[in-house]
């Protein structure tokens, strides 16, 4: 009987697919049923050669051997994951298999993981593509029943590997000329450094900013709070000005000149994208960039209640309207109260009709909930919170638009004018379950009218200083990248995460980010164009050009190629002057070169030669471990002494031996169980014993 080979991106989303397609037979690397083999790449299988796997001499980083630009960039298997590779290949050669189906993360990445599998074992048969956007039983059985020819998705694969290999010419040979120049670890990308680059302009800003005094007048009309206003101006930058206007107003009465009100809404907001609950997480939760994503990874795979993380539309498409009802349903054991005021209100309609909108959806629709019933006590609380996030923003398009009023009163005395202001709420709307909303509406006082007299009891003057904008937060540095194009949602939590692992930006208190002096210099060595997002940004327009099929991939590519012999070429020019980041006096044991000081993966320190040929580092350190301390709950640090490794609270003194400890069944993973145990009667062929230990081999494999 012929079969489909189905390639997936990672191991837990083969092992969905091959549930719900029936393959029953786990193999190391395949699990095999009656119509498909189902396999997996590890992410990436296949990645770009590197210059010394064209020429051996390349393995040494001399300045005279760059520019490196091939004729034609070629592909291999990544040597950490060529097992897996190579299990796959094995497979690409049984005679039953008639056809593969692409069932990767549907977007440019996921098409390209795909398609250099594809192209390295030499697939010669005809190839099909799953695209869907969840992970949920029906879904799946749904996409399987509507795979596309693969050629739909060319475009997306040409854009891809442009990007690829922009990426790889730009990146690699600039990184290599500074690093070979000034004999220090330098990276620069078309991405990484206009992302430096705002975020060192906008320290530049603050740091030439000079702060002024300046001073406001309040007073009190009656039963209303009202601020003096000159024209548009509130502030007054002389203190003599602000007592004068204090006296003129002390013990007067106002006159009500004019009452304007005008009634307002606002509608609901849009269903997340990526990089916008990126930013809202970040604001709110703390989380950066990088864990709201693995946070929206773990709900879209592992539980299956979210839809694809890495969309980049705030909006649905019209055939999603039908499947409302299910949706609310799924989330009512958590959000029971809402889900009935709305399932019992015309069916489950959307009030937000504008959400429903097909031009701008790109390959995903934005962030709701699936279909698949929610075990909140599941999730982590980090889970719970994003989770939250975005089924508040989901529940709002069900709910009114928030209506209230604006009045502004506008009042004379002796000359100087006072305003009053408040904002009174009439229907709360979707702000009752937006959680990011909260009413700024106030209890409504006795209404103004023209010609009123109010007694001025009470008049204040407040000094203050004029505020240098904040450094930037990972919102804000969001926002930015999204403005001008750098990076894509599914990347530029990377981004930020590099050019903190290079030591370029440090996260500061509050989550604030600012450049070091490496980040700071390396500014200053690169090529103006290479640091503005503006270019970035049109090279961003290219590839979405090319995805869509309006743009050139070789003109494209031809142009990166002139690009980086340009920016590699004023690297060679340069002679500017760099100073290495916290070198130390102490000198590497192997090659006696001085060593500097630097920071690992963990946040421990380390020492690393300069001397790169080698590449000697040490820990200076203790590397802390995950194992809390018993006492004071803190982690502790790991270290091997001669009776073998051992933990050690550096706060408490307290000393334990390293033992290693059995996993432990987590809910999921007992309800799971108890799912295999309760099978349905043609399933329950085996005894009880034969599930149990199926479950066990599942949830334990060795």
């Amino acid at each position: 009987m012929v079969k489909s080979l189905v390639l997936a991106e990672k191991p837990s989303v083969a092992r969905e697919i091959a549930r719900v397609l029936g393959c029953r037979t786990v193999n190391r690397n395949y699990i095999e049923g009656d119509r498909y083999v189902v396999t997996w790449a590890l992410g990436h299988l296949i990645e770009l050669k590197m210059p010394e796997d064209y020429d051996s001499r390349f393995k040494t980083w001399r300045m005279e051997d760059l520019p490196i630009i091939p004729k034609k960039m070629e592909i291999k298997p990544i040597k950490q994951t060529s097992g897996q590779f190579h299990a796959i290949r094995q497979l690409a050669m049984r005679k039953d298999l008639n056809d593969l189906v692409i069932a990767t993360d549907a977007g440019r990445e996921g098409e390209l993981v795909a398609r250099w599998i594809i192209e390295k074992i030499n697939w010669r048969k005809p190839v099909k593509r799953l695209w869907i956007s969840s992970q949920t039983d029906r879904a799946i059985t749904e996409g399987f029943k509507n795979l596309k020819p693969a050629s739909d998705y060319d475009k997306l694969y040409r854009s891809a590997v442009c990007r690829s290999e922009a990426d790889w010419l730009v990146g690699l040979n600039v990184s290599r000329a500074l690093t070979t120049k000034f004999n220090d670890s330098l990276s620069a990308g078309r991405v990484q450094t206009p992302a430096l680059s705002m975020i060192l302009d906008r320290e530049r800003t603050i740091n030439a900013f000079r702060p002024e005094p300046y001073w406001t007048v309040q007073a009190q009309a009656g039963e209303y709070t009202a601020v003096w206003q000159r024209g548009n101006q509130t502030r007054v930058f002389n203190q003599k000005d602000a007592e004068t206007i204090l006296q003129k107003l002390r013990k007067r009465n106002a006159v009500v000149q004019k009452v304007e009100i005008n009634r307002k809404s606002e509608r609901q907001p849009l269903p997340y994208d990526l990089t916008e609950l990126q930013r809202d997480a970040n604001r709110r939760l703390g989380f950066s960039a990088k864990k709201t994503l693995n946070v929206l990874q773990n709900l879209y795979e592992q539980y299956k209640i979210v839809t694809y993380p890495r969309t980049d539309s705030r909006y649905l498409t019209q055939d999603i309207a039908a499947t409302m009802p299910e949706r609310l349903k799924a989330i009512s054991s958590v959000y029971g109260e809402e889900t009935r005021q709305i399932l019992h209100r015309k069916k489950g309609e959307a009030l937000a009709k504008f959400v429903y909108n097909d031009s701008k959806v790109g390959d995903h629709h934005a962030l709701i909930p699936t279909e698949q019933p929610v075990f909140i006590n599941d999730l982590s609380t980090d889970e719970r919170n994003l989770y939250d996030m975005v089924i508040t923003r989901f529940l709002a398009l069900f709910y009114p638009e928030y209506q209230y009023e604006n009045r502004r009163a506008i009042l004379d005395t002796a000359g100087e004018t006072l305003i009053i202001r408040e904002t009174v709420e009439l229907d709360p709307g979707f702000r009752q379950v937006a959680q990011r909303e909260t009413s700024h509406g106030s209890q409504p006082h006795t209404s103004l009218v023209k010609g009123q007299i109010l007694p001025v009891s009470k008049v204040e003057i407040s000094q203050k200083m004029t505020e240098p904008p904040a450094y930037f937060s990972e919102a804000d540095l969001l926002t930015q990248m999204e403005k001008y194009g750098l990076g894509t949602p599914a990347t530029r939590a990377d981004i930020i995460e590099k050019l903190i692992q290079s030591e370029s930006i440090k996260r500061n208190a509050g989550g604030r980010l600012s450049t070091t002096s490496k980040g700071k210099q390396l500014i200053d060595l690169v090529n103006p164009e290479l640091k503005s997002p503006e270019l970035t940004s049109k090279w961003e327009q290219e590839l979405e050009n090319i995805a869509k099929g309006a743009g050139n991939p070789a003109r494209f590519m031809q142009n990166i190629r002139l690009q980086t012999q340009q920016l590699v070429s004023e690297v060679k020019d340069s002679e500017q002057a760099y100073k290495i980041q916290n070198l130390t006096a102490t000198k590497c044991p192997e090659c006696g070169s001085l060593m500097k000081e630097s920071r690992d993966r963990d946040g421990g320190r380390v020492l690393v030669c300069i001397n790169r040929s080698c590449g000697f580092r040490k820990r200076k350190d203790p590397k802390i471990s995950n194992h809390r301390c018993p006492h004071c709950h803190k982690k502790m640090e790991l270290h091997r002494g001669k009776a073998g490794v051992y933990f050690q609270c550096r706060n408490c003194g307290i000393v334990e031996k390293a033992v290693k400890a059995e996993k432990k069944a987590d809910k999921r993973e007992t309800r799971h169980l108890l799912n295999e145990i309760n099978k349905n009667t043609e399933d329950f062929g085996n005894s009880l014993a034969d599930a149990l230990q199926a479950a066990l081999r599942e949830n334990h494999p060795k």
